[in-house]
């Protein structure tokens, strides 16, 4: 079947969820982290995602700020620095992560070949709405679509049900995109065409599915989609 609609998740995906911590150590006022922020960066992201599974499992939703900042606060005890103010920069810089630089193009490319184009994310409807605004990306996506209106986070199925409910579409459809080989293992099982965008290397996720497509970068895209 035809890719008519191709889903992206959006942090560590369109979205460098490395960006705030690197940006922040740039500032001569949080020299504490100016060696060591990808490790602090790296350690908010892994304790953002369990937090995430756990609340899942456990039944105990809350919206992706509030994991974010629970994220950061272990992030930064386990880093051993502290601080409203460096606390505070690394929030706000959350709010307009950049985009990878082959984004806006290979998004365009997509849309001029008359492709769907859409964000399914864990992150809340603002904090998503701050990250495209912020990259200049509102023109290139048809739907932002957050897990908040299902109250769950992925990969629950509910969670992959709303490109379906959105579009119209059927699964087989869709081109799912994710930086996380569990999203796109998930996605895989769900029935979604899967990309997993590999950035660093890891191995795959010892699952029952796999993605069925892997890219060290979004610029192979297009093409996997048709266009």
């Amino acid at each position: 079947m035809a890719i008519t609609t191709c889903v992206f998740d959006a942090y560590g995906t369109l979205f460098d969820v490395a960006s705030a911590a690197r940006q922040a150590a740039s500032r001569p006022e949080n020299s504490e982290i100016a060696e060591n922020w990808a490790k602090l960066a790296g350690d908010w992201r892994l304790k953002q995602l369990q937090y995430s599974w756990l609340r899942a499992v456990m039944g105990a939703h809350t919206d992706f700020w509030q994991v974010t900042q629970d994220g950061l606060d272990w992030a930064m005890e386990a880093n051993g620095v502290s601080g409203a103010r460096l606390r505070k920069d690394l929030l706000d810089l959350y709010w307009s992560l950049a985009a990878y630089e082959e984004v806006p193009a290979m998004l365009a490319a997509l849309k001029a070949a008359g492709l769907n184009t859409a964000i399914l994310s864990n992150g809340s409807p603002d904090m998503l709405e701050g990250a495209v605004v912020s990259a200049g990306l509102s023109d290139r996506l048809d739907a932002v679509l957050s897990v908040e209106s299902v109250g769950i986070f992925k990969p629950d199925r509910r969670v992959y049900d709303l490109v379906g409910s959105h579009f119209g579409c059927g699964a087989g459809e869709v081109l799912f995109v994710s930086s996380n080989g569990w999203d796109a293992a998930a996605a895989a099982e769900y029935g979604f065409a899967t990309a997993w965008v590999n950035r660093s290397g890891e191995p795959v996720d010892r699952l029952p599915w796999t993605p069925h497509y892997q890219l060290r970068d979004l610029t192979g895209i297009p093409q996997i989609a048709g266009v």
